[in-house]
């Protein structure tokens, strides 16, 4: 199957700013595979985590988390995913508590297949999680209604002036057991397209990375639409965290670090089965 023949594929990502920022060569059409017509599709990672349960977006982001349920059928593109160096999902709550207070009480997750639920098990496995959507889970901790919540966008740099307390940083957790980044979530592209394709495919989303780096202002300015209220300075501060060089690559230590994490969680018995991760080559 030629390229020509796929003239359209979904690619499903989050209308969240660091992805904004991240594809906005590819949305804008600035960046295009020749033949090819990328469409995008905007939803949260845990909707992209159900969906990839069946293969239905050809390109999809998803969590690290759940990615050992569809590794039959994705392999892992080699760029555009987010690592936490020494950060990562906040575990945040009205007042300070110990791991034995939180026990007795709900806590609100962003998402059972999500990478930040997953390390949150691997760091408690003894809390008594409650799906939420990740954009409910402020109003929850402010009404009472959940003990804590894990916290994964943009309430992470601004909890402090909410009068949250932090229980835990995970990445910051993840760092000081391991030496290594947190590898919170990545793109996947579909096994069943031609390998001449997915190397494409893995090459322009490369550079559409490197173009949003080296045209700063230019992609910040498109991705504030998904800013959620938080002023440039804030939102250039959290994309940065998570789109760098890092992003445009993993390396070997954000490979080291997703093999890592599969081999805790194995240990764990949080997967059935150990991974052989394949990336698509470019």
């Amino acid at each position: 199957m030629s390229t020509t023949q796929l003239r359209t594929i979904n690619f499903g990502h989050t209308p969240d700013a660091d992805d904004a920022f991240m594809w906005f060569a590819l949305t804008t059409e600035k960046l295009t595979v020749p033949g090819l017509k990328i469409n995008h599709l905007l939803k949260s990672m845990q909707e992209l985590n159900v969906d990839a349960q069946s293969g239905l977006h050809e390109i999809s982001a998803i969590s690290f988390g759940a990615y050992a349920q569809i590794a039959h059928l994705y392999d892992l593109l080699p760029c555009g995913g987010c690592l936490g160096f020494g950060y990562g999902p906040m575990l945040l709550s009205n007042r300070p508590m110990s791991m034995g207070e939180l026990a007795k009480s709900p806590v609100a997750v962003p998402g059972m297949l999500t990478t930040a639920t997953f390390t949150l098990k691997l760091f408690a496995p003894e809390l008594q999680l409650v799906q939420l959507p990740f954009d409910k889970i402020v109003p929850a901790i402010q009404s009472g209604e959940v003990a804590a919540g894990l916290i994964i966008h943009e309430a992470q740099m601004t909890y402090k002036k909410m009068g949250f307390a932090k229980i835990v940083d995970l990445g910051e957790w993840w760092q000081q057991e391991t030496g290594l980044p947190l590898p919170l979530g990545g793109n996947i592209i579909r096994k069943d397209l031609p390998a001449d394709l997915k190397s494409q495919v893995a090459s322009v989303m490369q550079n559409a990375i490197r173009y949003s780096l080296e045209h700063r202002k230019e992609a910040l300015a498109f991705a504030m639409q998904w800013a959620r209220g938080i002023p440039a300075d804030q939102a250039d501060q959290f994309i940065g965290m998570y789109v760098n060089e890092s992003t445009v690559d993993y390396g070997d230590i954000g490979r080291k670090a997703i093999n890592e994490l599969y081999a805790r969680a194995y240990d764990k018995r949080l997967i059935e089965s150990k991974l052989d991760l394949v990336f698509v080559q470019i």
